[in-house]
């Protein structure tokens, strides 16, 4: 596996692969790797001749008082992890190659609607942040396709929005969610949280599987993320929001029958100091989800 910082070297070694006719597969991500990201590595081989993986963590998507600086920052262990993998080119660029007139005066990319909604009604400006980051990225490796998690739904869909509006030639493949074997869904942030914690991170997954089969049994879905919503602060967490919508804008509730393959329950929680985001659509939900009302708190 290679390993470049400048732009003229990842370009000059992309360029060689295409003129051999290979096609390139892009893994965009923070560092801190774990399986989910190894996953996604895995996805992208399956699809491509080539696989470039980047690592940057990116200013313009953490807000004055998110964990930017404390961020986990490992690119000795996550270099070892990619080339296990298979990755065949790792692109580490210092913040002047990513923004080379400076965070400040960046130019910055808007995805109306889907910006402003869940997450980015809680974090003012991350997916401007997210959506700048990802087309540089992008118009920097050139790559066929590219491989994001469904883990961070929301983001998957702006980046799907935005490679459509702006006419980006690159396929953009989601991969499903890397989840511990209690359900928890993988991130870097999980590290975060102390043993007490941890051992309850995981009702998070059950209470979306669960508010899923309660929309299934035919409640309200105003109904079922409110009582989803005081479960888990029952839990003892700190709610930004849980919410069923529909899986194609986020921004409506889809009509007709439950069992419509576009349902999807999202949420945003905070235990302790450790914001958790995870997804379930209803495509996805396990046959064996208990009712909500299994989940109460007693």
């Amino acid at each position: 596996m290679e390993i470049v910082e400048q732009l003229e070297a990842l370009r000059a070694q992309v360029q060689d692969w295409r003129a051999a006719g290979a096609r390139i597969g892009f893994v965009p991500t923070m560092g801190n790797l774990h399986q989910g990201h190894l996953s996604l590595i895995e996805q992208a081989r399956a699809r491509a001749d080539r696989v470039v993986c980047s690592i940057f963590v990116n200013p313009t998507q953490f807000g004055p008082s998110e964990d930017f600086q404390r961020y986990p920052r490992t690119p000795e262990q996550d270099a070892e992890l990619l080339r296990n993998a298979g990755c065949d080119l790792l692109f580490l660029p210092p913040v002047e190659v990513m923004y080379p007139l400076g965070v400040e005066r960046a130019l910055r990319i808007e995805v109306p609607g889907l910006s402003n909604v869940l997450c980015g009604a809680h974090r003012p400006g991350h997916f401007a942040g997210v959506a700048t980051v990802v087309c540089r990225l992008f118009n920097m490796v050139q790559a066929d396709l590219a491989v994001f998690g469904r883990k961070d739904y929301q983001q998957l869909a702006l980046i799907e929005r935005m490679v459509a509006d702006l006419s980006i030639p690159v396929e953009i493949v989601g991969a499903p969610t890397g989840r511990e074997a209690d359900g928890l869904a993988m991130s870097s942030r999980n590290q975060y949280l102390d043993a007490e914690q941890r051992g309850r991170a995981p009702v998070l997954y059950r209470t979306l599987c669960a508010a899923l089969k309660s929309l299934q049994a035919g409640q309200a879905p105003a109904e079922i993320e409110a009582r989803a919503t005081r479960y888990l602060q029952g839990q003892g967490f700190e709610v930004d929001y849980v919410v069923l919508r529909d899986a194609h804008d986020l921004e409506s509730i889809p009509a007709g029958p439950a069992e419509g393959r576009h349902w999807i329950c999202l949420l945003a929680a905070r235990l302790g100091k450790t914001r958790l985001i995870d997804n379930v659509a209803m495509a996805d939900l396990p046959a064996d989800a208990r009712a909500l009302e299994a989940l109460e708190p007693r």
